[in-house]
């Protein structure tokens, strides 16, 4: 299945339908006066969040969505059928944008969520509704109100706890086959992952959620290599691991180089809390290893932990240190008074 994260859409709700200009009309009634019924409401056009999607790849074939009219009143006083919804089934984390692509309509991040994204129009009263006792015949109804017409963006956004970032080659995909069920593609040459990849990582009886992204390179934000285009992705995750390729020849070149594009990227990803991670130490002696992580943790300006995705070396206390930054996210998000009692014995 292909992988698709940003997708135009066209979408239009259904038009009401027109009233009716009727009279009853039976033997031995010789005024039997109006009986036109009001015109149906048109179809409305919903979105909604739902389980087992995670790519925007059924919007590609089908990009036009429009919702049933409404169907005209008739006489004898009945009312038009309403015009049938129609509900655009899209992956949890998608974001609903306006044609401009910046105004944000809705965001999708809840399981079951629906939003109304164009109201069918409102059916036409018949001329029952004009009668009066001055004018007991008229011969007027409206006719049904228009529908909406939109073009929409969709952008999915994955849902994960933690995002995974390096340069092309830090060893992202082997760590995520390494601590999960994913298995991504692994091979020795520059940009071997092409679009994101889910795992679920356990440690300690816990479980989250980890997002593996194609690989930055310097001028990223400019469109070179991939860009920055899967950056999103980890814009609602907890903590970001930043893992640094041991054996490239200048890691702290290489660090610098991910936090420069997180910062031209913004969207605060260069304020999240980071684990920063020296990998591959399965090449490196001793001497080398204590000497790199001397010089990173001085860029870095805090801790540096040694793993190495092949080995397996160091990844438990990897995976701890990313458990407990997304713990502490989540108790922020809930609140001091929540905190309280999360901790209450």
């Amino acid at each position: 299945m292909k992988f698709l994260d940003l997708c135009k859409v066209y979408i239009r709700s259904g038009s009401g339908g027109g009233g009716a200009v009727s009279f009853r009309r039976e033997k031995y009634i010789e005024f039997g006066g109006p009986d036109g019924g009001d015109g149906g409401n048109g179809g409305n056009v919903w979105a909604e969040a739902v389980d087992g999607l995670n790519t925007l790849i059924d919007f590609r074939y089908q990009q036009h969505w429009f919702a049933d009219n409404g169907q005209h009143g008739m006489g004898q006083q009945r009312t038009g059928k309403t015009g049938e919804d129609i509900v655009l089934r899209v992956p949890v984390g998608t974001e609903i944008l306006d044609e401009d692509e910046e105004t944000v309509i809705a965001d999708m991040t809840e399981l079951g969520q629906r939003v109304l994204l164009a109201k069918g129009g409102n059916g036409g009263w018949g001329n029952l509704n004009f009668k009066t006792s001055t004018n007991q015949a008229p011969r007027r109804a409206n006719p049904g109100q228009e529908g909406v017409e939109r073009t929409l963006w969709l952008r999915l956004k994955l849902i994960a706890d933690a995002g995974l970032l390096g340069l092309p080659n830090a060893g992202k995909s082997t760590f995520l086959a390494a601590t999960s069920n994913a298995r991504p593609k692994i091979a020795d040459y520059p940009f071997t992952t092409l679009h994101p990849n889910l795992g679920v990582v356990g440690i300690d009886g816990a479980e989250f959620v980890m997002a593996d992204i194609p690989g930055l390179i310097e001028g990223a934000h400019e469109g070179r290599g991939l860009g920055d285009l899967f950056l999103g992705h980890v814009e609602r995750c907890s903590v970001l691991l930043h893992l640094v390729d041991g054996t490239s020849g200048d890691p702290m070149v290489d660090y610098r180089t991910i936090i420069d594009e997180l910062e031209a990227y913004g969207a605060a990803l260069a304020d999240k809390p980071r684990v920063t991670a020296l990998n591959k130490i399965d090449a490196l002696d001793d001497e080398e290893r204590a000497f790199l992580k001397e010089e990173l943790e001085a860029v870095v300006g805090g801790p540096v932990m040694l793993m190495s995705g092949v080995s397996g070396e160091g990844l438990p206390e990897v995976l701890r240190a990313v458990r407990a930054q997304i713990s502490e996210d989540r108790i922020r998000q809930k609140g001091p008074q929540q905190e309280t009692e999360a901790w209450r014995p």
